[in-house]
């Protein structure tokens, strides 16, 4: 089809989109008094959000239950992106800390990573598990260039890049650069190939993952260039330009979900195709499937953390490492 159907919350560009826009019409905030909110990860077991409101220095907890939010840990490293590892313990990338971190299930914290070749890292931003251990982790330096996400320094590697973490011996590995700003990172829940997010150079690449973790080709997937209609959504938004990616994800049909910042949350068919966006109020900064049928969408925007749920299912919680 061609031209742009709006259902208010939905943004249908291609028929492909619209089994997608069937569940709830309104966006439901559930938090709102943070500076900048990032990195959402749902803890089934718990039926809690966990996020990182990066410039406060905290990370708070939503209960599915209660409906009520709490302080999880604070100071927090200046945290951004949170995932769990294969065994369920969290894993968090500090931005102020300059690692990764690893919370045991005993509250006590491992720090994976701090450095490569001898010198610190840059803000380690996300972070993704296969389902053997290994760990892919961004490291932009988004939180070294101001005090506001970080604390001000000097990179001491020069340049921005995608590492591994070996899963026997913990080694740090270079596994991708030609960055300028990387960012959100998934793996493809078959763990054959891993996307990740350029903010600065406004595209999704993808990569074919090898089995010792070492990474291939790093196609672009997606370009921010390239999206059709791409608008103002609020007079903040006129000054931001063109849509930027922050994190992604998949749902189980295989498309990828992105968050794109001033444009909203996109989403691209297996193809590349961006068939339709969800419109919200605020600078979308990190999306995350969850609740008991991994189909309610989490939502990090600006000072809010909101919901909804959808027609589509996430992709299964547990990768199955071929």
């Amino acid at each position: 089809m061609s031209g742009v159907i709006e259902f208010g919350l939905y943004e249908i560009l291609d028929d492909r989109f619209r089994p997608c826009a069937n569940g709830d019409t309104r966006l439901e905030r559930l938090h709102g008094d943070c500076r900048w909110a990032e990195g959402p990860l749902y803890l089934p077991a718990w039926r809690q959000l966990l996020w990182s409101d990066i410039p406060n220095d905290r990370m708070l907890r939503w209960d599915e239950v209660t409906g009520t939010t709490a302080l999880f840990r604070s100071p927090a490293g200046h945290s951004n992106g949170n995932t769990l590892d294969h065994r369920g313990r969290l894993i968090t990338c500090e931005q102020g800390g300059r690692r990764v971190t690893r919370t045991e299930h005993d509250g006590t914290i491992t720090v994976l990573a701090d450095r490569y070749r001898g010198k610190r890292l840059n803000s380690p931003n996300d972070a993704v598990v296969r389902s053997d251990g290994t760990i892919w982790f961004s490291d932009p330096d988004f939180g070294i260039t101001s005090d506001y996400e970080g604390h001000r320094a000097d990179s001491e590697i020069g340049a921005c890049h995608v590492y591994r973490i070996d899963p026997v011996g913990g080694e740090v590995h270079l596994a991708a650069d030609g960055f300028a700003g990387p960012n959100g990172l998934v793996l493809s829940p078959d763990e054959q190939r891993l996307f990740v997010s350029d903010t600065r150079a406004g595209h999704i690449r993808g990569f074919d993952v090898r089995e010792d973790g070492t990474l291939a080709d790093g196609q672009v997937f997606a370009k921010a260039a390239d999206v059709p209609g791409t608008r103002a959504r609020t007079p903040a938004d006129a000054a931001a330009g063109t849509a930027r990616f922050d994190n992604i994800r998949f749902d189980d049909d295989g498309r990828l979900w992105a968050a794109a910042m001033g444009d909203g949350v996109h989403c691209y068919a297996p193809d590349g195709t961006l068939i339709g966006r969800l419109l919200a109020p605020e600078h979308v900064s990190n999306i995350a499937f969850g609740g008991p049928k991994n189909n309610r969408l989490f939502i990090t925007a600006t000072t809010s953390l909101y919901s909804l749920v959808l027609s589509v299912t996430g992709a299964p919680r547990v990768h199955r490492h071929r």
